[in-house]
């Protein structure tokens, strides 16, 4: 399953994302705001604060969940990327960049560099 153009465009642009993961019961968690960023045809989130944050861990544990930005609401799974893809990791921290340029550096700069490459998670449809 792939993005719709205008899935990609609503959540890619969205300056703030929530996402929500799936407890074992099959209900959705509560929401939390998280930034994200889309990559050619893929939207990716990071773990401003590690592997220890808890909406990380939760959802790379359940594997889906949902995600809200631009006015879309949607099913995803959560998909962790490896962090020794210097390609995609590269690509990934431009668009951080790019995408939050506004903010101060010492805050973009949690969701940017090695650390945060061990949280990279690509959101595929479901």
């Amino acid at each position: 399953m792939a993005w719709t153009p205008e899935e990609l465009r609503r959540i890619g642009e969205a300056d703030e994302l929530q996402v929500s993961s799936t407890r074992p019961d099959g209900t959705d968690r509560p929401f939390v705001t998280i930034w994200g960023v889309r990559s050619g045809d893929d939207l990716y989130v990071r773990s401003a604060y590690g592997t220890d944050n808890p909406w990380y861990r939760r959802a790379l544990a359940s594997g889906t969940g949902r995600v809200r930005g631009g006015g879309a609401e949607l099913a995803v799974a959560f998909t962790a990327m490896d962090p020794a893809d210097a390609a995609l990791q590269s690509a990934v921290d431009a668009a951080y960049r790019g995408k939050y340029a506004k903010y101060p550096a010492r805050i973009v700069n949690t969701v940017v560099g090695e650390t945060a490459h061990l949280t990279t998670v690509r959101l595929d449809p479901r």
